[in-house]
Protein backbone atom coordinates (compact mmCIF):
# COMPACT_ATOMS: atom_id res chain seq x y z
CA UNK A 1 0.00 0.00 0.00
CA UNK A 2 0.98 3.49 -0.64
CA UNK A 3 1.81 6.19 1.35
CA UNK A 4 -1.55 8.07 2.92
CA UNK A 5 -1.87 11.52 1.11
CA UNK A 6 -3.97 14.11 2.11
CA UNK A 7 -6.99 15.44 0.15
CA UNK A 8 -8.92 18.34 0.11
CA UNK A 9 -12.55 17.63 -0.11
CA UNK A 10 -15.00 20.63 -1.15
CA UNK A 11 -18.15 21.22 -1.39
CA UNK A 12 -21.16 23.24 0.29
CA UNK A 13 -23.38 20.25 0.73
CA UNK A 14 -22.91 18.44 4.33
CA UNK A 15 -24.20 15.33 2.77
CA UNK A 16 -21.50 15.12 -0.26
CA UNK A 17 -18.71 15.21 1.57
CA UNK A 18 -19.42 13.24 4.33
CA UNK A 19 -20.40 10.65 1.90
CA UNK A 20 -17.24 11.36 0.24
CA UNK A 21 -15.14 11.35 2.67
CA UNK A 22 -16.09 8.48 4.30
CA UNK A 23 -16.24 6.81 1.26
CA UNK A 24 -12.45 7.66 0.10
CA UNK A 25 -10.80 7.31 3.77
CA UNK A 26 -12.35 3.87 4.07
CA UNK A 27 -11.19 2.69 0.63
CA UNK A 28 -7.93 4.21 0.46
CA UNK A 29 -6.60 5.42 3.82
CA UNK A 30 -6.18 8.79 2.33
CA UNK A 31 -6.45 11.52 5.20
CA UNK A 32 -9.28 13.42 3.98
CA UNK A 33 -9.54 17.45 5.05
CA UNK A 34 -13.20 19.15 4.53
CA UNK A 35 -13.83 22.64 3.22
CA UNK A 36 -17.42 23.83 2.12
CA UNK A 37 -16.79 26.68 0.72
CA UNK A 38 -14.24 28.21 -1.56
CA UNK A 39 -12.73 30.47 0.57
CA UNK A 40 -12.02 28.35 3.14
CA UNK A 41 -10.52 25.77 0.59
CA UNK A 42 -7.93 28.53 -0.19
CA UNK A 43 -7.34 28.89 3.63
CA UNK A 44 -6.68 25.23 3.94
CA UNK A 45 -4.28 25.05 0.73
CA UNK A 46 -2.41 27.41 2.29
CA UNK A 47 -2.23 25.73 5.85
CA UNK A 48 -2.63 21.97 4.84
CA UNK A 49 -0.53 21.74 1.34
CA UNK A 50 -2.84 18.59 -0.14
CA UNK A 51 -1.95 15.93 -2.51
CA UNK A 52 -5.06 16.54 -4.40
CA UNK A 53 -8.21 18.85 -4.54
CA UNK A 54 -11.92 16.90 -5.10
CA UNK A 55 -14.15 20.52 -5.40
CA UNK A 56 -17.79 20.85 -6.06
CA UNK A 57 -18.48 23.26 -8.73
CA UNK A 58 -21.62 25.01 -8.11
CA UNK A 59 -20.80 26.73 -4.48
CA UNK A 60 -22.25 30.00 -2.94
CA UNK A 61 -20.19 33.14 -2.83
CA UNK A 62 -16.85 31.76 -4.96
CA UNK A 63 -17.74 28.58 -6.88
CA UNK A 64 -14.96 25.10 -7.77
CA UNK A 65 -14.12 27.37 -11.20
CA UNK A 66 -12.98 30.27 -9.21
CA UNK A 67 -11.21 28.41 -6.73
CA UNK A 68 -9.35 26.44 -9.92
CA UNK A 69 -7.97 29.46 -11.55
CA UNK A 70 -7.07 31.17 -8.18
CA UNK A 71 -4.72 27.68 -7.84
CA UNK A 72 -3.77 27.88 -11.59
CA UNK A 73 -2.12 31.63 -10.60
CA UNK A 74 -0.46 30.55 -7.53
CA UNK A 75 3.05 29.01 -8.14
CA UNK A 76 2.72 27.11 -5.15
CA UNK A 77 -0.65 25.12 -6.17
CA UNK A 78 -0.45 25.44 -9.37
CA UNK A 79 0.32 21.74 -9.96
CA UNK A 80 -1.80 20.41 -7.70
CA UNK A 81 -4.45 17.85 -9.08
CA UNK A 82 -7.96 19.35 -9.14
CA UNK A 83 -10.65 17.00 -9.83
CA UNK A 84 -13.87 19.15 -9.96
CA UNK A 85 -17.40 17.15 -9.59
CA UNK A 86 -20.65 18.36 -10.95
CA UNK A 87 -24.15 17.96 -12.08
CA UNK A 88 -23.41 20.66 -14.43
CA UNK A 89 -23.19 18.12 -17.56
CA UNK A 90 -23.41 20.35 -20.59
CA UNK A 91 -20.71 20.58 -23.03
CA UNK A 92 -19.95 24.14 -22.07
CA UNK A 93 -19.65 23.77 -18.63
CA UNK A 94 -17.02 21.00 -19.21
CA UNK A 95 -15.09 23.20 -21.00
CA UNK A 96 -15.43 25.85 -18.72
CA UNK A 97 -14.05 23.25 -16.50
CA UNK A 98 -10.90 22.45 -18.23
CA UNK A 99 -10.88 26.47 -19.15
CA UNK A 100 -10.48 27.19 -15.30
CA UNK A 101 -7.78 24.34 -14.94
CA UNK A 102 -8.82 21.61 -13.69
CA UNK A 103 -7.19 18.12 -14.42
CA UNK A 104 -10.43 16.19 -14.72
CA UNK A 105 -14.43 16.93 -14.71
CA UNK A 106 -16.56 13.93 -13.21
CA UNK A 107 -20.36 14.49 -13.41
CA UNK A 108 -22.46 13.48 -10.35
CA UNK A 109 -24.05 11.61 -9.30
CA UNK A 110 -20.53 9.75 -9.35
CA UNK A 111 -19.90 5.72 -9.20
CA UNK A 112 -17.74 4.75 -6.20
CA UNK A 113 -15.19 3.53 -8.70
CA UNK A 114 -15.22 6.21 -10.69
CA UNK A 115 -13.90 8.37 -8.23
CA UNK A 116 -11.34 6.14 -6.79
CA UNK A 117 -9.83 5.19 -9.76
CA UNK A 118 -9.64 8.91 -10.73
CA UNK A 119 -8.01 9.72 -7.23
CA UNK A 120 -5.93 6.59 -8.23
CA UNK A 121 -4.65 8.06 -11.54
CA UNK A 122 -3.13 11.31 -9.57
CA UNK A 123 -2.03 9.94 -6.11
CA UNK A 124 -0.11 7.06 -7.70
CA UNK A 125 1.98 9.46 -9.63
CA UNK A 126 3.83 11.23 -6.63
Amino acid sequence: MSLSKKILLVDDSASSRLMHRTLISQKTGHQVICAQDGSEALKLVASENPDLILMDVMMPAMDGLEVCRRLRQDERTRKVPVILLTFKTDADSEKLGFESGCNEYLKKPLEENQLLQALNRYLSQN
